[in-house]
């Protein structure tokens, strides 16, 4: 099962609704950043947390979430953009934790007390960001405040990651239902605890049960229209010429200190590539640097 994404829109019932399935993304940062599996199951979360709020986002817009807590991994940033390309890190993906490692584990692995924060670039002047205290103990929760709160918009978020004895990700997937402007939100209650009747999300994805057969499994009689479908991939904006730029914003000290050492290196948060410049790429920036100084 490829990672994508559906959208759907119960009209009648005012509901909108996003399901996705995250595992090979979720895998593949976890290998990138040689995650612990309490990071690897944070990474999951994240993840599947962006691509349901790109989800939500029109062409050529992103968005941001950044979990900054008090607990030992310190730090998790996920990004998502309207095509479905995700990225994302923690700050210390070497944190050992001890099984069971559940939505709970990680909530407490990132910390009861700090900020849920999202940032949002929808092509205005200025970036728009929301926040909310975490305290709720689970990602999704805190993120369902966030959005029924900040967003003023009624929302429930299920976000689901399993793994297996050996701390490997089987599955990642969520749910993120909203409802619609001027629609009776007892609607968007009854949809809310019919999830209490199905399997996890996690242990549906195992089974093979796919993001559009959840969605089915969940609206049952209630007539529904998928919208469309998007591939989610692992996708970073990094680039050896972005690092060429980051270093020309350096001073001369910098560039020579570098020199002295023998190389400059620039490493990426989100995808860990590591960009390797010579010194001769460095002495070429410091010719750069006095050119436009004689300008």
């Amino acid at each position: 099962m490829t990672d994508h994404l559906v959208r759907a829109i119960a009209k009648e019932a005012g509901v909108r609704a996003l399901a996705c399935v995250t595992t090979d993304v979720a895998r593949d940062a976890a290998r990138r950043h040689e995650a612990e599996p309490v990071a690897a199951a944070a990474l999951g979360y994240g993840l599947t947390a962006a691509a349901l709020l790109g989800g939500l986002l029109k062409v050529q817009q992103r968005v941001a979430l950044k979990v900054q807590g008090d607990g030992p991994l310190g730090k998790l940033v996920a990004e998502s953009d309207a095509y479905g390309r995700i990225r994302g890190y923690v700050a210390t993906p070497t944190v050992t934790w001890p099984a069971p490692i559940d939505g709970a584990a990680v909530g407490a692995a990132l910390g009861q007390r700090g900020l849920l924060t999202v940032v949002k670039d929808v092509g205005m002047k200025d970036l728009t960001e929301g926040m909310v205290a975490l305290g709720a103990g689970r990602l999704d929760q805190d993120l369902m405040v966030y959005l029924t709160r900040s967003e003023q918009v009624l929302s429930y978020v299920d976000l689901d990651v399993k793994l297996d004895g050996q701390g490997r990700l089987l599955a990642a997937g969520g749910l993120l239902l909203q409802a619609l402007p001027d629609y009776d939100p007892a609607r968007l209650t009854a949809l809310v605890q019919a999830t209490d009747d199905l399997p996890p999300l996690a242990d549906m994805l195992v089974a093979g049960q796919e993001p559009a057969a959840m969605l089915s499994s969940l609206f049952g009689a209630l007539p529904y229209a998928v919208l469309d479908v998007t591939d989610l991939t692992f996708h970073c904006t990094c680039s050896r010429e972005r690092s060429l730029r980051a270093l020309q914003l350096l001073d001369r000290s910098d560039l020579e200190l570098l020199i002295a050492e023998g190389e400059g290196v620039v490493d990426c948060h989100f995808c860990h590539e590591r960009y390797v410049f010579s010194v001769a790429d460095l002495h070429a920036l410091l010719a750069e640097l006095d050119t436009e100084k004689r300008a």
